[in-house]
């Protein structure tokens, strides 16, 4: 849920720092915009559709299946690009967050469930995946990230059918984005939504930027990412009602303009 206490002009001037994948920062940077702020983007990986004989085989498999779930909007249209999408009777289909779910919609599936806390733990806290025991549950996913939810569900009796539909292939930050982030004076707020993706950019960043990147106030999307980035040293860390774009700015923004900016 939007935090409407928090003042947008609260992030004048500050820089947030973007973790989306090469493509994807489009909506942070308008709704940073709008606040008056600047975005730096450090993309730590660029997302490749799996369009091989494995991936087509695996997402026939997954699609067969009892339940089907998506971790990702990117998910949703990977599997709808390899294969059109059908809701077979008596399926559920279930999303990670509502950004996927509304993917899902997109791509033909008109019923679909997802959390109000969108997470893993929010998505396997659901009713509908709670007693699983024998079914056959579809995952559309990409290989790495996420990794609690086929254990969860393998752990409940499920038998998962695991479509690696994209793949997230690691790229390095520009020359360009390392030293904007060494220049960085204005505050800035890195907004996490993927721990994977600040551990690969921390294994990526010379240390003088990495040094600057911990500089940087942490809007988490889930209390989980908030403790790694603890661990990695950030000090100041906000928790966003979800990883959406828009919550992980109004956090900023609330933080932004608490007195100590602590939580």
């Amino acid at each position: 849920m939007r935090d409407r206490s928090s003042s947008p002009a609260a992030l004048a001037g500050c820089y947030v720092i973007s973790l989306r994948p090469v493509g994807g920062h489009a909506a942070i940077r308008r709704m940073a915009a709008a606040r008056g702020a600047h975005v730096l983007a450090l993309s730590p990986w660029r997302l490749v559709l799996r369009d091989d004989a494995v991936a087509r085989a695996e997402l026939r498999a997954a699609l067969g299946a009892d339940k089907v779930l998506a971790t990702s909007p990117a998910a949703a249209r990977a599997a709808r690009a390899l294969q059109p999408l059908r809701r077979r009777r008596g399926q559920q289909w279930f999303a990670v967050g509502t950004g996927t779910a509304a993917a899902l919609r997109r791509a033909g599936i008109e019923e679909v469930a997802a959390p109000e806390r969108m997470d893993s733990e929010g998505l396997l806290s659901m009713p509908g995946l709670r007693d699983v025991r024998g079914s056959a549950i579809g995952l559309l996913t990409a290989p790495g990230g996420r990794g609690r939810i086929v254990p969860a569900l393998q752990r409940r009796g499920a038998r998962v059918l695991r479509a690696d539909v994209y793949a997230r292939v690691p790229i390095a930050p520009s020359p360009r984005a390392v030293a904007a982030l060494r220049a960085l004076t204005a505050p800035a707020w890195l907004l996490l939504s993927s721990g994977e993706a600040l551990a690969h950019l921390f294994d990526t960043l010379p240390g003088d930027a990495a040094a600057a990147l911990r500089r940087a106030r942490v809007v988490a999307a889930s209390e989980r990412l908030a403790r790694q980035a603890e661990g990695h040293g950030f000090a100041v860390i906000a928790v966003a009602a979800s990883a959406r774009p828009r919550d992980l700015l109004d956090a900023a923004a609330t933080a932004a303009a608490a007195p100590r900016n602590r939580r």
